[in-house]
């Protein structure tokens, strides 16, 4: 695979623009699918994303994070952003979506413009995609060529949802086979969780983490033992009190897309379980290896975030392709 390297300087800050050669040449997905039915939905996308990024900086992170969410299930097929009906059970109330995952407004509110401008024409599962790509952008990350051309399924599985999706206790052996399940690496895994350098966490997903193993990983240095307090002051001990309270993943530069989150998982101080166990579990001989590197070579990083990104991209649902539509609205099907 041949790798473009180039280097534009956005708002003063150096954003690396990856250029790859995308895998699988019969994928139905192309760069220039819109470019004579919609030629501006780049720019669409782009324009307002700014504008929701600039609005709160948490907003990248959530869309990323719902871009993952409907990849994870029946593939990158918007099947995420349908609400439940009489005859269809969503994905939106599956136990890793219900209570925090967000960003439906933002789909909504982009959807409406591109609309006004290609009435039928772009998929959700496309805007969701581009979406996630600016996002990481407008907050430092890397940029890298989106492929288009996915179709909106009809379907969603809230069965899958509950299943595919990795979870903030779970252990390392069960993440890696849950990307191994979707194709991706645990080179893919360890990139795609360096999001996590943008995004917060609920008490609830990491109240077991800071009473638990947290002093042991961190070897409670002075600094880990503020940080350790400070959280707990947080997310009390109790179940049921403060669920809800968040924090940001990355302490140090919570608001920009950087390789931090690689640092607090070499000292320990990972948030999460899930997310420290890469660099601390018995079975984490070759993620190890990948923090480390990705903790010192940020570059090294940001390539294979986008290489993944698109691969993640690439998970299709071949009914959808079949079957499949564009959404008007994408909470509902097309009726």
């Amino acid at each position: 695979m041949k790798l473009l390297l180039v280097i534009f300087v956005v708002h003063a800050i150096f954003i690396p623009c990856f250029s790859f050669d995308v895998p699988g040449k019969d994928l139905p997905l192309t760069l220039d699918y819109y470019k004579s039915t919609c030629p501006t939905v780049f720019d669409v996308i782009k324009k307002e994303m700014e504008c929701i990024v600039k609005e709160d900086p948490r907003n990248a992170a959530i869309v990323i994070r719902l871009h993952f969410h409907d990849c994870f299930v029946q593939g990158c097929d918007a099947s995420v952003l349908l609400d439940e009906t009489e005859t269809l059970q969503g994905e939106k109330k599956a136990s890793p979506n219900i209570n925090s995952l967000k960003g439906y407004e933002i789909v909504d509110r982009i959807k409406n413009i591109i609309e006004s401008e290609c009435p039928g024409v772009v998929s959700c599962a496309d805007l969701l995609t581009i979406s996630a790509r600016d996002a990481t952008i407008l907050v430092g990350g890397p940029y890298w060529d989106v492929p288009v051309g996915r179709k909106d399924s009809k379907t969603a599985s809230y069965e899958l949802a509950a299943t595919n999706l990795p979870t903030p206790e779970e252990g390392l052996v069960s993440i890696i086979s849950k990307f191994y399940y979707q194709g991706l690496s645990v080179e893919d895994m360890v990139a795609l969780v360096g999001a996590h350098t943008i995004g917060k966490a609920q008490c609830r997903n990491f109240r077991s983490r800071i009473y638990g193993d947290f002093g042991v990983t961190s070897a409670l240095n002075p600094v880990s033992e503020t940080y350790l307090a400070s959280l707990r002051e947080l997310c009390p001990e109790i179940s049921g009190e403060g669920d809800s309270n968040v924090t940001a993943m990355d302490n140090v530069t919570p608001n920009l897309f950087d390789n931090s989150i690689y640092h607090t998982l070499l000292k320990g101080e990972g948030l999460l379980n899930s997310d420290q166990e890469m660099y601390t579990s018995m079975f984490g001989i070759q993620t190890r290896r990948i923090v480390s590197k990705y903790a010192e070579d940020p570059v090294a990083f940001f390539e294979q975030f986008s290489k993944s990104m698109v691969k993640m991209g690439n998970i299709l649902n071949s009914k959808s392709l079949v079957d499949g539509e564009v959404r008007k609205n994408c909470r509902f099907v097309n009726t």
